[in-house]
C-alpha cells in the first residue's frame, strides 16, 4: 500500500439534535472528495468526533466508509483509543470490515510514558496484519511520542508504516526523516504545514481543509509532491487563509460550518463541542469564498 497524496479526515454529520448519525449527508461528503480526486478517506478521526461516536457508531461509519468508496479510494479507519484493548478491538474489526489500514492516535487523557506508548503501539500493530499509520498530536493528547519511541516501535512492528504528524513543528518532520528515510511515511497532519512539510520528505496530508475543497488541497499537495515549487506555493498560499480560519476555533466546529454552508450536512456537534460563534462563521464562510 503507497500512502501518498491528500487524504481526508471525514467529519461526522449528526442529526438535528445530534442524537444520530446523519448518513444520507454522510454519503453526499464522501460522493464530494472522490470527485475531487482525494487518494483516500480516514473515518472516526479527530474530524469526525470519534470521542463523542459509541462503538456501534464507529462501525457503521468505518463500514459505510468502506461500501462506498471502497476500491474507488484508500480507506484509513481510525481506531485510536486510550485503552490498549479497545483500540486493539477496533483495529481488528476495521480490518475484517475491509478498511486498508487503520491509524491510531496516541493515547489521550492517560498521559503514558513513552515506555507505554511504544508498549500500546506495538501491542496494537501486532494484533492486526494491515499498514498501520500512528497519529501523534500532543495539543490534544497531552504527550508527545518522541523520535526514539517511534524507531523502537519501527524495530519492533513491521506494519507501522506511517505517521500523521500533527505537532506543528516541520522540524519533526526533518528529524524523522533523517532518522527513518524511506521505512516511515510523513503526513501533515497540519494543512498550513504541508507544503513545508513535505519540502522535507513528508508524502501528503491528512486534511481537514479537504472536507469542503477536496479538488484544490488535492492539486495543492500534487504539484508540491511533483516538486512544482512556483504553482504549488501559489497553491498552497490561496488556501492558506482558508487553512488558518478552520482553526479560529477547536476542530471541527468550523470546517462543519463550512460544509454547512455549502449544503452537506448541518452545522451540528455533539457535546462538549458547540458550534462556531456567528463572527468564526462569517470568517471561514469569506474564506471559503476567496478560496474557491
Amino acid at each position: 500500500m503507497k500512502i501518498e497524496g491528500t487524504y481526508t479526515a471525514l467529519a461526522t454529520p449528526f442529526s438535528a439534535d445530534a442524537k444520530s448519525i446523519d448518513f444520507a449527508a454522510f454519503d453526499a461528503l464522501i460522493d464530494h472528495q472522490i470527485k475531487g480526486g482525494v487518494t483516500g478517506l480516514v473515518p472516526c478521526g479527530t474530524t469526525g468526533e470519534s470521542p463523542t461516536l459509541s462503538h456501534a457508531e464507529q462501525r457503521e461509519v468505518i463500514a459505510r466508509t468502506i461500501a462506498k468508496a471502497k476500491g474507488k479510494v484508500q480507506i484509513i479507519a481510525g481506531t485510536g483509543s486510550y485503552s490498549t484493548d479497545d483500540a486493539i478491538e477496533k483495529s481488528r474489526e476495521a480490518e475484517k470490515a475491509g478498511a486498508d489500514a487503520v491509524m491510531v492516535v496516541v493515547p489521550y487523557y492517560n498521559k503514558p510514558t513513552q515506555e507505554g506508548l511504544v508498549r500500546h503501539f506495538v501491542a496494537v500493530a501486532r494484533s492486526v496484519r494491515c499498514p498501520v499509520v500512528i497519529y501523534n498530536i500532543p495539543g490534544r493528547t497531552g504527550i508527545d511520542l518522541s523520535v526514539d519511541a517511534m524507531g523502537r516501535i519501527l524495530d519492533a512492528a513491521p506494519n507501522v508504516v506511517a505517521t500523521k504528524e500533527a505537532t506543528g513543528n516541520v522540524l519533526r518532520a526533518e528529524q524523522l526523516a533523517v532518522r527513518f528515510g524511506d521505512r516511515l511515511t510523513v503526513l501533515s497532519g497540519d494543512d498550513a504545514l504541508t507544503l513545508p512539510m513535505i519540502a522535507v520528505r513528508a508524502k501528503g496530508v491528512i486534511s481537514v481543509a479537504s472536507n469542503v475543497v477536496p479538488a484544490e488541497v488535492s492539486r495543492a499537495t500534487a504539484l508540491a509532491l511533483a516538486g512544482d515549487l512556483a504553482p504549488a506555493r501559489a497553491a498552497h498560499l490561496k488556501l492558506f487563509p482558508l487553512f488558518e480560519a478552520l482553526f479560529i476555533e477547536a476542530n471541527p466546529g468550523p470546517v462543519k460550518a463550512a460544509l454547512a454552508h455549502r449544503g452537506i450536512g448541518r452545522d451540528v456537534l455533539r457535546l462538549p463541542m458547540a458550534p462556531v460563534s456567528e463572527a468564526t462563521k462569517a470568517k471561514v464562510i469569506a474564506a471559503l469564498e476567496a478560496a474557491t
